[in-house]
């Protein structure tokens, strides 16, 4: 077959497939965006707030686990590790010593309400006091 007896594309059809290419990479982009918008509602419900207590909250509650006084999501089970436990509090007091001075009012009692309760639960489990 010569090159004479290929059809040529008319201008109308070549402008027609450019259209259609535009519509198709714009419903493209529009998926995209509905995508991300359903990511983001999911972050959204998954993230906590981005406050000092996001920072304090999820080693009060490891602290809490390794007491035994809740269950370990991943192990389904309460063991008590005391040893983890101290050194989580003294992770949530060495945050206190670096933030002296710099926390609200609410953030300070926070933390401090934290370590107290845990502290308290670590001498109740390692028998130091009896409540």
């Amino acid at each position: 077959m010569t090159e004479n007896n290929k059809k040529k594309e008319s201008p109308k059809v070549k402008g027609k497939k450019a259209k259609e290419k535009k519509e198709e990479k714009k419903e493209v982009k529009q998926e995209d965006k509905t995508e991300e918008k359903q990511d983001d509602k999911e972050l959204k419900k998954i993230l906590p707030p981005l406050d000092f207590s996001s920072l304090v909250l999820p080693f009060f509650t490891q602290a809490l686990i390794e007491f035994g006084e809740s269950e370990d999501p991943e192990a389904k089970n309460t063991e008590e590790n005391l040893k983890l436990a101290q050194r989580l509090i003294d992770l949530l007091d060495m945050l206190k010593e670096k933030t002296k001075g710099n926390l609200k009012s609410e953030e300070e009692i926070f933390l401090d309400q934290c370590l107290h309760q845990l502290r308290m639960s670590y001498m109740e489990r390692a028998k130091i006091i009896t409540l």
